[in-house]
């Protein structure tokens, strides 16, 4: 089946005047600059999540690949608990979200066409992405130094670039992904 494409407002996701990323245009210094990416990212991939269903939030997209909108939000929040509970504050007793060691591929794999998944899903990821940024408001170091589960050591400036990394290729996803469910483009 072939889908109309919609490119929005001019490339855009929404007006301008509508968007409710890059609050701050002018964040001042480096954790500033970092954790303005990271919200944007984050409000990307939620903004390419509204207005779907439960059925389009979990349509894979091609086969053999897990991947969906639904399946990103539950990976996102394994993420946001890994990098900020497990690895920056050293916390490796609470559960991770939509992980296991039996199941690899959890996250991706339970993301089902079920409200109650899906209202779980969401939930689950905004607490994730509420407790990072109340570590973060708590006094960063960014050359701070952390160690991770295999002992290697690294600085939070380090994970917190990879964050916005994780984001920006998932976005990636997102934008794909979509396209492919209603046509809607745009940043």
């Amino acid at each position: 089946m072939t889908r109309q494409r919609e490119v929005g407002y001019r490339g855009m996701w929404a007006p301008p005047e509508e968007d409710s990323r890059y609050a701050d245009r002018n964040p001042v210094g480096e954790l500033a600059t970092i954790r303005e990416y990271l919200t944007n990212y984050r409000l990307t991939l939620g903004m390419k999540c509204d207005g779907l269903s439960p059925e389009q939030l979990a349509t894979r997209s091609v086969p053999p690949s897990t991947m969906s909108l639904l399946g990103l939000i539950r990976h996102m929040a394994g993420v946001e608990h890994s990098w900020f509970r497990r690895t920056l504050q050293g916390d490796r007793d609470t559960p991770r979200p939509f992980w296991s060691a039996e199941q690899p591929d959890v996250d991706f794999e339970g993301a089902v066409a079920d409200p109650a998944v899906v209202e779980n899903a969401f939930a689950v990821w905004q607490a994730q992405i509420a407790a990072a940024d109340q570590w973060l408001d708590s006094g960063v170091e960014l050359d701070g130094l952390v160690d991770m589960a295999n002992g290697q050591r690294v600085s939070v400036r380090d994970v917190l670039i990879h964050m916005v990394e994780e984001y920006a290729r998932h976005c990636g996803h997102a934008d794909l992904l979509r396209e492919c469910i209603d046509g809607r483009t745009g940043q």
